[in-house]
């Protein structure tokens, strides 16, 4: 700010002739839509005349404030909230400058004042306002020459470097300047005089002005770009397909920041003050989130004490004591990408109030002694720190952490073959394939390479009758057309190379493949090869995004606040927690794409976004490089895997009714679900002619109707053809069946993917016997798949232990750091609005997989040893309701609920409280006759079964009343109200909370979740109506079952140290069985014990052997009644089955 050197005889002389009248009209502001008229009436000419009339001695000067800026800015309506208050200064005056005095008037003519805010906006002549500076020499508030550098964001971006404020990493593309503008565009990235950015990036306008900022996006994320604008109504970006940069123009290009969806803007009041606000980013999906009166919603945060220093250095080194700026919250650091200059908070009036108190006494602790006027700097401070308390005995939710599988896809298919050609180990040494001894491809470039090479080697082979190449001829054809199908442009099921949806595996075998199967050639040659994979297809549907979606919408109503419209407005429940960062969410997939667009679409529902999948998947959710905590492997089978398969494989292979001995080997663990299976089956070969000969008759059905002219160009669901769909079913039963006339057990999972497909999303063909063929390939599924995760205890926690040990780390590490991280995202004190605990926040953390993650941190869960079921009857029941459920159906969560009593000591086992929740995902396609009876949703226990009284039940908590808790007695009891029911459009899912009689004696009520399809029954028959695309249906998803309501945080986490650190044995077991691919040293970096998980931060995670199993399933559970349960006893949580007790 610049001090004023007018003399006071001079100022009093012409203060008290020509302070005008004015008033603060009603003009629309850009973004506030109804101003409020405001007359602001200053003592009049006349009442200061007969003042100094009556008392000449008395007379004291006036401070006059003027206001110099374009009159949409000056008459807003904060502008007016202002200076309303600003004029409550005894001493204080305001003129507001016309904006044709502005704009028409030489400065000599402009009105005088003592300070002047004037700040620049379109239309604004800066250089005028300048000029009357050096002419008047006022008192600024905000310096005018430093705002032409905030009208260009190189200068902007320049001076934040110089104060050392961190920036995302930038390169600025000079076109005015052709010596220093380089600019190299790849499919994936951008290079800027030398500097690379990988997509995701961002291109910004130099010119602070234009607000039109794109960003980019990957391939593997879909590619395009949001384009994001000055908010025009409810939109302020919008999503295109276009993925190549601007030619023209000057830009700067900066490193995407993954904010989870929301900016923060910080306004300054001087260097010590900072209002701070979050709303959703524009770039999300490009709908402005507007509250009744047509303003955009924003919620008031607190900022960390490093974001203060930020505030105060932006505001110094830019001289504007008003002052906006953007910060990104990213991987646990603060960057700052853009800063506004002027600018004030759009509707808040404690902002107000603080913004007038602290602009005035700063004018008159300037002012006030050059004009004599009697003024005391006040005693209280400007900006009072309020600390944030915890009250109540209610219980607060502290850590939601769910794992989910994907949702519905279409079928996976996949080709196996042995290579030894130069060009596929050229092309493993070229992506560095040695490193690990294992190779994705997934980007267009690599495997428009691969298909360059089955080109070639197939020229030869037509060339050469005895040539050398040892590619089989019938495989390098399947593989040419797989990806020839996938370059195409048109848009089949499979797409072109959008790189979400096929891959291409190769896996380096020191001595040959072991053996050989169904797939290869019976002759094997010694010496090196590679193991090529071909996976195509398991493409996430239309179906699976709206069960994604609604489950995300559902999923709310486990939060506070969060139940009736469960979908409702963006200030209730979750969607308030999450805005004002009291919610710690993060969003973790593998790299599959369908896992990746399940979570996408969740976030979706969850936070009630709009618009494409592909920006909400680039800025909510993690992928990359995590190190094995989501993916793995499923074509290395650790030792024990092989030998279950082999096991496996021999007992299906009898062709004799299954003996009293077959069950015990099959079903050592007595699980209903495997035994009802089994009965069904009796004869597994029989069983097999039978699949066999129906597959043939569909085949042969589909190639009729490829004859028949009028069905020819048919268009299936989601665009397959009927070429594609016999291309399927004619590898399966070339697959199936083997050359010495057994059966490929392996293939049972992809049948039943395939008919399941069908059986809901192309009932319209109306095929015969596709019923029997569903029913008897989902009995052998229902054997094949679970059991390929371990027949025997011993076996399920070994195998378990490979896949999930990660994930088991990395969810101890969530519970631990819960309770221990009181230092981030805290809600503003003033804004808090009824919340009980506005200091403290909820953890969230979702983790999308396969199924192989799910079959095995379930199987840990069943038969780790967690809970003892002799002397916990709720475990007991819930081991049986899990051995009821014969598959995990797509959308399956396991989800973990933390609370806390914040009465309790924290050392007392009742300070925390943990449950588990279980949902078997999709319904099935067939009757829900045989279903198996759950508990319900937090069911009521046998000890609080008398509590009536209910004072948690989540059903009460409305928009804005106090986000309540739990009481604090042992178990939880839930009581509900009438369902809730709603119908959204056709196909979506419902959410229904309806009240169920109890089995027990005592009367007890239940929450129940019920997503059901509005088509009211999922059989499989032709479905009349509107479906996804005319032909298909969105199955409904299971509610989630209640497994525990009352473990202790020490219990569960005994358990998750016990279980990871007995891990060790089968890591060893696992090096060893792969000890023959690579050399040890591959090994060692491939599987090491302490790699840090690099995704967050410092969540750290360890990383197991990769491996994964993934095939398709179907749920069995049902609508139940709570039944009583009790807690454990504190002497027997642990004391069950040890880890590697075998079944």
């Amino acid at each position: 700010m610049s001090g004023s050197s007018d003399g006071p005889e001079d100022k009093q002389e012409w203060r008290h002739k020509d302070i005008p009248r004015f008033v603060v009209g009603c003009e629309e502001d850009e973004e506030d839509d109804d101003m409020d008229q405001v007359e602001i009436d200053m003592k009049s000419d006349n009442s200061r005349e007969e003042d100094m009339e009556e008392d000449d001695d008395s007379l004291r000067g006036q401070i006059v404030v003027g206001i110099c800026s374009m009159m949409k800015k000056s008459k807003s309506k904060p502008m007016t909230q202002i200076l309303e208050r600003l004029c409550k200064f005894e001493y204080i005056d305001v003129v507001i400058f016309s904006e044709e005095v502005i704009l028409e008037e030489p400065v000599e003519k402009w009105p005088h004042c003592d300070c002047l805010i004037s700040f620049h906006s379109r239309g604004f002549p800066l250089d005028k306002a300048v000029e009357y500076a050096k002419l008047r020499n006022p008192l600024l508030i905000n310096d005018l020459n430093m705002q032409y550098f905030i009208q260009d964001r190189r200068e902007v971006y320049r001076i934040l470097k110089e104060e050392f404020i961190e920036l995302p990493r930038y390169a600025v593309l000079n076109r005015d300047h052709p010596e220093e503008c380089n600019l190299v565009e790849g499919e994936d990235h951008v290079e800027v005089n030398g500097e690379v950015f990988p997509k995701p990036f961002v291109e910004k306008p130099v010119c602070a002005e234009d607000h039109n900022v794109y960003i980019y996006y990957p391939t593997s994320a879909g590619g395009g770009s949001q384009r994001l604008f000055r908010k025009i109504g409810s939109r302020s970006s919008v999503y295109s397909p276009e993925s190549s940069v601007r030619q023209t123009g000057s830009y700067i290009y900066e490193e995407f920041m993954p904010t989870d969806g929301t900016d923060v803007k910080v306004y300054t009041v001087g260097p010590d003050y900072a209002h701070a606000e979050a709303r959703k980013s524009p770039a999300l999906d490009g709908k402005v989130e507007r509250d009744s009166e047509g303003k955009e919603i924003r919620y008031p945060v607190m900022l960390t004490a490093f974001e203060k220093l930020v505030a105060r250095k932006v505001c110094l080194a830019f001289k504007q004591t008003v002052c906006g700026f953007d910060l990104l919250r990213a991987n646990g650091h603060s960057f700052v990408c853009d800063v506004n200059g002027f600018s004030f908070v759009k509707s808040s009036m404690k902002y107000y109030d603080d913004c007038a108190k602290i602009l005035g006494n700063m004018i008159m602790r300037e002012l006030a002694p050059k004009y004599s006027i009697p003024w005391s700097i006040p005693i209280e401070d400007e900006d009072i720190p309020i600390v944030p308390t915890t009250s109540g005995t209610m219980m607060e939710l502290r850590c939601v952490i769910a794992i989910i599988r994907h949702g519905d896809r279409t079928p996976k298919q996949k080709m196996k073959m042995e290579v030894r050609h130069h060009l596929f180990f050229e092309l493993f040494d070229k992506y560095g394939g040695y490193k690990t001894g294992k190779l994705k491809l997934k980007k267009p470039k690599q495997l428009q390479e691969v298909l360059d090479i089955a080109r070639q080697l197939l020229v030869e082979l037509g060339q050469h009758t005895d040539c050398e190449i040892e590619e089989k001829k019938s495989k390098l054809e399947q593989l040419k057309t797989v990806l020839e199908m996938e370059s195409s442009l048109n848009d089949t099921q499979y797409g072109h190379f959008s790189g979400i949806n096929r891959k291409v595996q190769l896996t380096y075998m020191r001595k040959g493949k072991p053996k050989t199967s169904s797939e290869e050639e019976d002759c094997k040659k010694d010496g090196p090869s590679l193991l090529l994979i071909l996976k195509w297809g398991g493409e996430l549907t239309p179906a699976g995004r709206v069960q994604a979606e609604e489950l995300g919408r559902a999923f709310r109503c486990m939060y506070p606040g969060g139940q009736g419209d469960f979908a409702g407005f963006p200030g209730c429940g979750l969607l308030r927690l999450h805005s004002t960062y009291r919610h710690d969410l993060k969003i973790y997939a593998s790299d599959e794409g369908r896992v990746q667009m399940t979570a996408a679409a969740f976030a979706k529902g969850l936070l009630a976004l709009e618009g494409e999948l592909t920006p909400i998947l680039v800025q909510m959710v993690k992928s990359a490089n995590m190190n094995g905590l989501l993916d793995s492997d499923s074509d290395s089978l650790t030792d024990c895997q092989q030998k279950v398969k082999a096991r496996l494989h021999e007992i299906m292979q009898k062709d004799q009714e299954f003996m009293q001995e077959d069950y015990h080997k099959l079903a050592p663990t007595g699980s209903p679900s495997l035994v009802n299976s089994m009965n069904i089956i009796e004869n597994p070969v029989k069983t097999c002619d039978k699949v066999y000969t129906l597959i043939q008759s569909l085949t042969s059905q589909i190639r009729k109707r490829l004859e028949d002219p009028k069905s020819a160009d048919l268009q299936l669901y989601h665009s397959e053809t009927l070429e594609l769909m016999l291309q399927r079913w004619s590898k399966l039963e070339r697959d199936f069946r083997m050359k010495n006339g057994r059966y490929d057990i392996s293939k049972i999972p992809d049948i039943y993917d395939c008919i399941k497909y069908d059986s809901q999303h192309n009932a319209s063909l109306s095929l015969e016997d596709t019923m029997e063929l569903f029913r008897l390939s989902r009995a052998l599924a229902d054997i094949v798949i679970p059991q390929e995760y371990g027949i025997s205890k011993a076996e399920k926690l070994d195998i378990a232990q490979a896949y999930c040990v990660p994930l088991m780390k990395k969810i101890q590490l969530d519970l631990k750091r819960t309770h221990e991280d009181e230092a981030v995202n805290k809600l503003h004190p003033q804004y808090s609005r009824g919340v009980m605990s506005p200091g403290r926040h909820v953890r969230t953390r979702l983790y999308f997989t396969s199924e192989s993650h799910v079959h095995s941190l379930l199987n840990m869960f069943r038969y780790g040893g967690l809970l003892n079921e002799e002397n916990d009857q709720q475990w007991k029941q819930a081991m049986e309701y899990l051995s009821a459920v014969n598959e995990l159906n797509y959308m399956t969560q396991i989800v973990i609920m933390l609370y806390e009593d914040n009465n309790k000591d924290l050392t007392s086992d009742e300070r925390f409280h943990v449950e588990f929740h279980f949902s078997p995902g999709v319904k099935g396609c067939d009757d829900e006759e045989n279903v198996p009876l759950g508990f319900g949703f937090r069911p009521a226990s046998s000890e609080n079964e008398d509590k009536k009284t209910n004072q948690g039940s989540l059903e009460c908590l409305s928009e804005d009343q106090t986000d309540r808790a739990l009481l604090v007695s042992d178990p939880i009891n839930i009581q509900r109200k009438s369902p809730v029911i709603r119908n959204r459009k056709t196909g979506s899912m419902e959410v229904l909370s309806e009240t169920t009689p109890n089995h027990s004696s005592k009367g007890g009520t239940s929450q129940r979740f019920l997503q059901s399809c509005s088509r009211q029954s999922p059989e499989i028959k032709p479905t009349g109506g509107l479906g996804f695309e005319g032909c298909s249906m969105v199955p409904s998803i299971y509610p989630l079952e209640t497994l525990h309501n009352s473990l202790s945080l020490r219990q569960v986490e005994e358990f998750l140290s016990r279980v990871c650190e007995s891990s060790s044995e089968a890591h060893v077991k696992t090096m060893k069985a792969l000890s023959g691919l690579f050399d040890s040293q591959s090994q060692s970096s491939l599987y090491s014990m302490h790699h840090p998980l690099s995704t967050s931060g410092s969540e750290a995670s360890l990383r197991p052997p990769s491996q994964t199993v993934c095939h398709g399933s179907v749920p069995s559970s049902t609508v139940s009644s709570a039944g009583p349960s009790s807690p454990p006893s504190p002497n027997t949580e642990t004391s069950g089955q040890n880890f590697g007790v075998s079944g």
